[in-house]
C-alpha cells in the first residue's frame, strides 16, 4: 500500500524485490488495453512516446524492455520488474511534466498518480515497503541471524585455551573487593553471570542464546561441561571476543570502583542498563 495505492508485491528466490507489470499499470492510472503495438509492452509504448523518451535512461528502458517472468505460490505464471523501477519511472514522468515541452493532456492523470506514488515513497522505502507487504522481512530477519550464528558458532567443539586472562579477573575482583586465588579454577557463580553481561551477551544477538543451547549445564553438577567460547569459532567469533575483552579489561584499569567501570562500559558499549533476555540468572550491568 502506497496511500490508497494497492500494488501486487512478490520477493523472489534470489531476493529481487518484484511489482508486478499489472500492479504498476493500475497504480500509475495508465489505461488498460492495448498492452501491445508492433511488439512492444505496455510500459515500452509508454515511454517510446515523443513528450516521455527524453527523460528515460538508457538502464531504465532496458529494464522495461525485459519484464521479469515469474511464478506466484498460488502457481500461476506472472510479469513483473524490480520494484525500484516504478520509482524510476514515476521520475521521469514527473521530470517530463516539468519540461518546457510538458506532457500531453491524457498523461496528465498518470504525472498524478506519479506524484502521489512518489510522496508516499518518500517516507517509506520500496524495498522496505515490499518487505513489510509480503512479509519477507520476518524471513530476512531469521536468515540474518542464521548468518551470524554460522559465523560465530563452530560446527566443531574446539580444544580448551586459555581466552580469558588472568588479568580480567584480577580487575574485576579488585574493583568488587574480592579476594582472587590465581592458583584455583574455580569461581564463584555470580562470576559466570558477569562474565556472560560483560562479554558474552555483548557479541551478536543470538550467539549468547546459541552457545547455551550447545553447553547445557549438566543437572548433576549445576555447571557447563565446557567453556562458552570453544563453540566460537576460530577465523570470526573468537577474534571478536579477544578484541572486546581488551576493550573491557582497559576499562577496567581506568575504573577507580566497579559504579565507575558500569558507567564508562554503558557508555562505550551503549548499554541501557537492562540485560538482554538472556534467560534466567542475567545480571544489570
Amino acid at each position: 500500500m502506497i496511500g490508497d495505492i494497492a500494488i501486487p508485491a512478490y520477493v523472489l528466490d534470489d531476493e529481487r524485490r518484484v511489482l508486478t507489470v499489472a500492479g504498476i499499470s493500475d497504480g500509475m492510472a495508465m489505461a488498460r488495453g492495448g498492452s501491445e503495438v508492433k511488439g512492444l509492452n505496455r510500459f515500452e509504448l509508454f515511454v517510446s512516446r515523443e513528450r516521455i523518451r527524453p527523460h528515460v535512461s538508457e538502464e531504465l528502458a532496458k529494464k522495461i524492455g525485459s519484464p521479469i517472468v515469474f511464478v506466484t505460490p498460488t502457481g500461476s505464471k506472472a510479469y513483473g520488474y524490480d520494484a525500484e523501477v516504478l520509482v524510476e519511472l514515476c521520475e521521469a514522468v514527473l521530470r517530463a511534466r516539468e519540461s518546457p515541452e510538458g506532457i500531453q493532456k491524457q498523461q496528465e492523470r498518470i504525472a498524478q498518480r506519479c506524484e502521489v506514488l512518489v510522496r508516499g515513497l518518500a517516507r517509506v522505502g520500496i524495498v522496505a515497503l515490499v518487505d513489510e507487504a509480503t512479509g519477507y522481512q520476518e524471513i530476512r530477519t531469521r536468515d540474518a541471524l542464521s548468518k551470524i550464528l554460522e559465523a560465530y558458532i563452530s560446527k566443531e567443539l574446539l580444544p580448551w585455551t586459555e581466552r580469558f586472562p588472568l588479568q580480567f579477573y584480577e580487575e574485576m575482583y579488585r574493583l568488587l573487593d574480592w579476594d582472587l586465588n590465581p592458583a584455583s579454577r574455580g569461581k564463584p557463580g555470580y562470576v559466570g553471570k558477569l562474565t556472560n553481561a560483560l562479554v558474552y551477551d555483548r557479541l551478536p544477538e543470538g550467539v549468547l542464546t546459541e552457545l547455551k543451547a550447545s553447553n547445557p549445564v549438566d543437572p548433576e553438577t549445576g555447571r557447563r561441561r565446557f567453556k562458552h567460547h570453544q563453540f566460537l569459532t576460530q577465523d570470526v567469533g573468537n577474534p571478536h571476543l579477544e578484541k572486546h575483552l581488551a576493550k573491557v579489561i582497559g576499562l577496567m584499569q581506568a575504573a577507580d570502583t566497579w559504579g565507575d567501570f558500569k558507567r564508562m562500559f554503558r557508555r562505550v558499549f551503549k548499554t541501557d542498563q537492562r540485560p538482554r533476555k538472556t534467560g534466567r540468572g542475567s545480571v544489570t550491568i
